[in-house]
């Protein structure tokens, strides 16, 4: 809805793990070092160029989203103003996207940081 802007840094969990995947009806939700995320869009996780899970609203992730469960990232990058792309140190690409232009997509929260990114 409101499209990811250019000047959010995620550089504060490059080296980090995602412990534990909170899953509701609506949303999923995950932390990583300092940075929360909640997420009612869809999350594509993706390796060597092929799609291997996705997670949508009202839908079980598939089993895939185990692959990203205690592995680090290892870079970012947010390429257009719609997609976020969490790169994992095997391999795995999380693409979280903004799919909305009604409603929020998702909420990025890092500690020591005035209020939450609103996407």
């Amino acid at each position: 809805m409101y499209r990811i802007p250019s000047d959010l840094d995620l550089n504060t969990i490059i080296g980090e793990p995602i412990t534990q995947l909170r899953i509701g009806q609506y949303d999923i939700q995950f932390n990583i070092g300092n940075a929360h995320f909640s997420v009612w869009s869809p999350i594509t996780l993706v390796k060597e160029g092929a799609v291997i899970g996705k997670w949508e609203e009202d839908r079980w992730p598939d089993p895939s989203f185990k692959d990203i469960l205690n592995v680090n990232v290892v870079n970012f990058d947010i390429p257009n103003d719609r997609l976020i792309i969490l790169y994992y140190e095997n391999l795995v690409e999380m693409h979280l996207e903004d799919s909305s232009d009604q409603f929020e997509s998702m909420s990025i929260s890092i500690e020591g940081e005035t209020g939450p990114w609103i996407i």
